[in-house]
């Protein structure tokens, strides 16, 4: 392909990285074992409040019922910031499929560029927001919990996004991949290591084996 569009879909790499939504997934695994684990600790609260009621220790009894309570609490928090952080995860799932051809053709356009003895190109660089941090179930403000509160729109915008992209022209129709003609079957998608690489090596055998051969093939057939 002529250089020009090279460049071209090289460049498309930080288009399509561009409106990559927000990577949650380290967020969402938080968000169910807090879930889990306050759960859990309701369940021992409750059961320590019942023995030492049952005991004659009431002061006890409500100390362990406020504790449940708590646990309760925590429990509904994490389970309603996980249900944001679900549904971004799969819109990253449905970004990462739709967007599969496109970087990989960028990534297989740069590395051809590179291939030019002396010009120097710089390495490409994702676009897409960078990953949250902190648990965001802690009852703590973090930036997690920042982020989190603004998934409602990163999804009503990826939705926008999803569908302007499905209105527009395929590949085949877009002039910028005109070049590649019917080159491509469909749902093609480059090796990870498309590069270029000499051929293997020959390897003669060595004398003993080529020996052994010669006599195998020599010996008469049995019963012959």
């Amino acid at each position: 392909m002529p250089d020009a569009q090279l460049w071209l879909l090289r460049d498309t790499y930080a288009t399509e990285t561009a409106w990559a939504p927000l990577h949650v997934g380290k967020e969402l695994r938080l968000a169910r074992l807090g879930a889990f684990d306050a759960a859990l600790g309701a369940i021992r609260a409750d059961a320590e409040a019942a023995a030492t009621r049952k005991a004659g220790d009431h002061r006890l009894a409500a100390r362990q019922e406020t504790l449940a309570a708590s646990y309760r609490a925590l429990r509904d928090l994490c389970q309603q910031r996980e249900h944001p952080l679900a549904r971004a995860t799969a819109d990253r799932q449905d970004w990462e499929h739709a967007t599969a051809r496109s970087r990989h053709m960028a990534i297989a356009a740069a590395t051809e560029l590179r291939r030019h003895p002396g010009q120097t190109i710089e390495p490409l660089l994702s676009a897409e927001p960078a990953p949250a941090s902190g648990t965001g179930c802690d009852g703590k403000p973090s930036e997690a919990a920042t982020q989190i509160s603004g998934l409602a729109d990163q999804h009503q915008a990826f939705r926008e996004r999803t569908g302007q992209r499905q209105r527009r022209m395929t590949p085949r129709e877009d002039p910028a991949w005109a070049a590649l003609g019917d080159t491509l079957p469909s749902g093609w998608v480059p090796h990870p290591d498309a590069t270029l690489r000499p051929p293997k090596p020959e390897i003669t055998p060595s004398a003993n084996i080529l020996q052994l051969a010669a006599e195998h093939d020599t010996e008469p057939e049995a019963g012959g």
